[in-house]
């Protein structure tokens, strides 16, 4: 009777904690779904081919954000080109060649930090050195460099988990047949670990399409309709272009509406970001799994 009892306790006890988990996913979804369903509601109505392909006009009151799309994607391109080999390479010498220590650990503790200092940090870091120190000035060269360093630990943890999760075997199985340990990481682990690196990228990459803070001392323009010409010119960009619009201006209520539409544009584009990341992760396990 006692065993009895204690299984209907455990079982009610099972089903509350099973409860609450649940209450609290959908809480979480819902929270998400009324975000970004207050901003479609509120940013639909501006959205037409000519707010995506002009430039602003009016003083920002009127016009498109085409140059701050351009420029976005600029900045996306330019810190992935930076952060992409540095973070990869870093994560394969954590993992494959360092040895397993008191370094390693502080190297790891080091990463961590540096992924959780704040983005304006960096920003500050950014106009010190690339802009004043090595003579950049405010351009997409300084503003890429600086979302690089901002997303590199982000690249370095991904890939060190994801060669994380290889077994150990395949390396020995590697070794056995007479690779050296640079084939044996090209050919072997590499293919295996791309699927969730990819992944970690490209989320990489979602996080600085939504930076303002480091962009903001080192790149943005407050207005400017033309697209750059080189990589040494400043940009407009989403993040910094929304900032602008939603807290300064000549006309605050013509602007809201403009600034709930940009806001709608960029999530947008995270979204497709993040689904890349999604669709690419299927096909390079589709690949593995065919070889």
């Amino acid at each position: 009777m006692n065993i009895k009892s204690n299984r209907l306790a455990k079982h009610r006890s099972q089903k509350v904690a099973f409860g609450i988990f649940r209450l609290l996913s959908l809480c979480i979804v819902l929270i998400l779904f009324a975000i970004l369903g207050f901003i479609i509601y509120k940013g639909i109505g501006v959205i037409s081919w000519e707010f995506i392909t002009t430039a602003p006009t009016n003083g920002m009151t009127g016009g498109g954000i085409w140059p701050a799309i351009v420029g976005t994607f600029y900045l996306m391109i330019g810190s992935a080109i930076f952060a992409f080999p540095v973070g990869v390479m870093s994560g394969i010498y954590m993992n494959e060649y360092a040895p397993k220590g008191k370094l390693v650990r502080f190297i790891r503790v080091m990463t961590n930090n540096l992924s959780g200092i704040p983005s304006i940090v960096f920003g500050l870091f950014g106009m010190a050195l690339f802009v004043n120190y090595m003579g950049f000035g405010d351009s997409i060269l300084a503003g890429s460099l600086t979302l690089g360093l901002l997303c590199v630990p982000l690249v370095i943890r991904t890939t060190e988990e994801a060669l994380k999760a290889i077994p150990d075997s395949m390396r020995e199985g590697s070794r056995a047949l007479g690779a050296t340990k640079l084939q044996t990481i090209w050919h072997v682990i590499l293919p295996m670990g791309v699927p969730n690196i990819i992944t970690g990228l490209i989320l990489a990459l979602g996080r600085v399409s939504g930076e303002t803070a480091p962009i903001l001392f080192t790149c943005a323009a407050y207005f400017l309709p033309q697209l750059p010409s080189s990589a040494l010119d400043q940009c407009m960009a989403l993040p910094y272009h929304l900032y602008v619009i939603s807290t300064s201006g000549t006309d605050m209520e013509a602007q809201l509406p403009l600034a709930y539409g940009t806001a709608l544009v960029l999530i947008v584009i995270i979204l497709m970001v993040n689904l890349l990341a999604n669709a690419l992760r299927k096909y390079f396990e589709k690949r593995i799994k065919m070889n």
